[in-house]
């Protein structure tokens, strides 16, 4: 059949449909020639030259094409590797902006550029087809009945972060349709939302759902799954193996379908995003999109020897974000998906890796200054993994304004601190406190440090008190992949154990670890099914493991409700009282002009912490006064904001140890109100006042609040 071809527009690029018919619009610099290929429902290909190119952009209109029409590209050029040039027609590719894709990639030798049979010859040829192996790119219509939704737009203060996984999340949820479980729909079901409401959840962070490379060679031939989806080979389309849909193209109504019922729920979705690599890897991987689009603009290579990529990924690419419009191929995506999929934010994936602007980690680079000045990026939440694999990576505290962070420094303190390992009491206090040691000189608030004890990558909770060392022998690499330094504590016993005494201390050290995490200063992360005991048996790299090992039980006995119910009322306790979760930082003196500071540490008998006490390494007990009457915040009428005040008392000895209440402080009442040797909240908690002692157990917190 033949198709009239009309020169279309520049803008925008990926497909565009129109009512009428479908621009197509698609970036390559160094191309020669381009060919548009449309797919019949059985496959059948045509193909279109695209003979207009204004600014590098290929571009035409093809009248009649409609929604679900699957379709590719076919891009010609220099295949010169040593040149950094990569173009074979024989090569089916994605559309770098395509909306929606089909499917999975297939794993195959057709795959690559070069003979397959002979990798270390990639400066070869291949002439072999690899359409049947490239799932298309599909047409959308991009209309959809928002009801008026708009973003949640929760303050960051009050943010509670609950990482989790599409389908993970909901695979194994009874009471969920065995059809939709494991996608949007799935975790857009009233199931899925009352669990995220009643535990106190204000926003999702969704593990990558750009869609990705599901299958790569080293792991389809061991039968194992890319399940993380850290591989993206598209920045727009959601990917298509988390949807119930059952036409092409349809995926992206569904996502925005759950979008909108989490909205409706007071839920934000913050979107994992990975724009450092694509999973087209190194110089031996599979051309499936960018690099056969246009090698030498899409990646960094190495300059002299354009063969070869730049890794500061440890994924074998780098995204090139020195060249402008691979830096407008990320700022659409992001805008994208705020404007039209409705996201509240985004945590971006080894983010030190996007401000390399020649070889060092520039803060200040292109990228960060055009999200800065961006009217829609500008005014979401952003949160970055501050370090990536490459010299000078580690850049916690060092990211600009508008920019919060993983705090790795939160993570591995509280877990050094509770596993009795020699830190000084300093190094605790400033990660209890908002980490202002890293932050606060910036500009920046408490919320720029997000806390978090687990997250994806490592030991879920009851692993990381369950095991010493990595159990990693599904992943088939002979447990030599993942962490081998996890600061992990198995309590006494490696695994599974009957033994009781083991058994109660990794309870209370897991009711540890909360208790720190949600009444700390910054944002709380809580990684999905930590809450419901969620094991991994040990291993901490679950990246491929698309089974049990990863996917949330939520069937489990009686006594592990225990910690579902205690973390409800944790985050309950949060939300309630507005001295956990300031916007400012603590002085340490008087705010208005009373006797008593915001803040005072002490040591077990009483007396206040000395500047030489901080740096003493063997320490291990400490208590703190936060004052809910000396917070320096007025609400969004003007008033003060008053609270209760609270007395924390941490001990990671293992024994118990009595804390004297401090002068002054032990003329008023007090009245237990968390006791991590007990599995839930106390009522009707002990009282004390003048010289009575605080008893707390060996591995316990306890918090009194000033009785009025």
């Amino acid at each position: 059949m033949h198709l009239e071809v009309w020169p279309g527009q520049v803008y925008p690029l990926g497909s565009y449909w129109d009512g009428k018919g479908t621009n197509f619009a698609l970036f390559s610099e160094n191309a020669t020639a381009v060919e548009l290929c449309l797919f019949d429902k059985d496959g059948k290909e045509q193909r279109v030259s695209i003979t207009e190119v204004d600014n590098q952009v290929w571009h035409g209109y093809v009248p009649g094409i409609s929604p679900g029409q699957r379709y590719g590209y076919r891009v010609h050029g220099p295949y010169d590797p040593g040149a950094g040039h990569r173009f074979n027609p024989n090569k089916l590719l994605i559309d770098p902006y395509a909306k929606a894709i089909e499917g999975d990639v297939i794993n195959g030798p057709e795959l690559f550029c070069y003979n397959w049979e002979d990798p270390a010859e990639d400066l070869s040829f291949s002439e072999t087809d690899s359409a049947h192996l490239i799932p298309k790119s599909i047409v959308i219509d991009e209309s959809f009945d928002w009801e008026g939704d708009q973003l949640l737009r929760t303050p960051f203060h009050e943010t509670i972060i609950y990482e989790t996984h599409v389908k993970g999340f909901t695979q194994l949820q009874p009471n969920i349709p065995e059809e939709v479980r494991g996608t949007y729909s799935g975790l857009a079901h009233p199931a899925v939302i009352s669990h995220l409401q009643t535990l106190g959840i204000t926003a999702i962070e969704l593990m990558p759902v750009h869609h990705f490379l599901a299958y790569p060679g080293h792991l389809s031939d061991k039968g194992l799954k890319n399940y993380w989806g850290y591989d993206s080979i598209n920045f727009f389309a959601p990917y298509s193996g988390y949807s119930s849909a059952t036409v092409p193209g349809e995926q992206v109504q569904e996502f925005k379908e759950m979008v909108k019922a989490l909205h409706k729920a007071g839920i934000e979705v913050i979107l994992d995003v990975v724009y450092n690599h694509t999973g087209e890897g190194n110089h031996l991987g599979p051309t499936v999109s960018m690099r056969g689009v246009d090698n030498a603009c899409y990646y960094r290579l190495v300059d002299d020897n354009l063969r070869y990529y730049m890794d500061f990924t440890g994924c074998g690419n780098s995204l090139n974000v020195r060249h402008p419009q691979i830096l407008k191929l990320i700022m659409d995506s992001l805008r994208y998906w705020v404007l039209e999929m409705h996201v509240d934010g985004f945590r971006f994936d080894l983010a030190s890796a996007l401000a390399r602007e020649l070889y060092d980690v520039n803060n200040l680079g292109s990228f960060f200054n055009i999200i800065h000045q961006d009217p829609v990026l500008s005014d979401v939440k952003l949160i970055a993994e501050p370090w990536d694999v490459g010299p000078g990576g580690y850049q916690v505290g060092n990211f600009p304004l508008l920019w919060s962070e993983w705090n790795g420094r939160y993570r591995d303190t509280v877990r050094d601190f509770w596993r009795g390992e020699h830190q000084t009491l300093g190094e605790f206090a400033y990660r209890f406190t908002g980490s202002s040691d890293l932050y606060e000189t910036t500009g920046r608030s408490p919320y720029a440090s997000i806390n978090f004890i687990t997250a994806h990558d490592g030991f879920p909770l009851y692993d990381l008190v369950s095991y010493n060392e990595k159990h990693n022998e599904a992943n088939g690499e002979n447990n030599c992949d993942g962490e081998s330094h996890n600061r992990s504590w198995n309590c006494g016993a490696e695994g599974d154990t009957d033994d009781p005494q083991v058994l109660a201390l990794r309870e209370r050290q897991k009711r540890n670890f909360l208790v720190t995490l949600m009444l700390s200063q910054g944002i709380p992360m809580l990684l999905a099914g930590d809450e419901m005991e969620r094991s991994q048996g040990g291993n901490n790299n679950a990246y491929c493991q698309d089974s049990e090992i990863s996917w949330l039980n939520w069937e489990f006995p009686e006594e592990k409700a225990q910690l579902l119910d205690f973390t409800r009322q944790l985050i309950y306790f949060r939300r309630k009282h507005p001295v956990f979760q300031r916007r400012k930082w603590f002085q340490g003196r008087p705010i208005y002009g009373k006797t008593v500071n915001d803040i005072a540490w002490f040591n077990p008998d009483g007396s206040e912490m000395e500047d030489e006490e901080w740096g003493v390494g063997f320490a291990k007990a400490i208590a703190v006064l936060l004052n809910g009457q000396e917070i320096p915040r007025r609400n969004r009428y003007g008033q003060r904001v008053i609270d209760e005040t609270f007395l924390l008392f941490f001990n990671a000895h293992w024994e118990s140890i009595e804390f004297k209440l401090p002068e002054g402080l032990n003329e008023q009442q007090w009245v237990a109100v968390i006791d991590t040797k007990e599995p839930s909240f106390l009522e009707d908690g002990p009282t004390y006042s003048g010289d009575k002692p605080v008893s707390v157990f060996g591995q316990s917190v306890v918090v009194l609040k000033r009785s009025e």
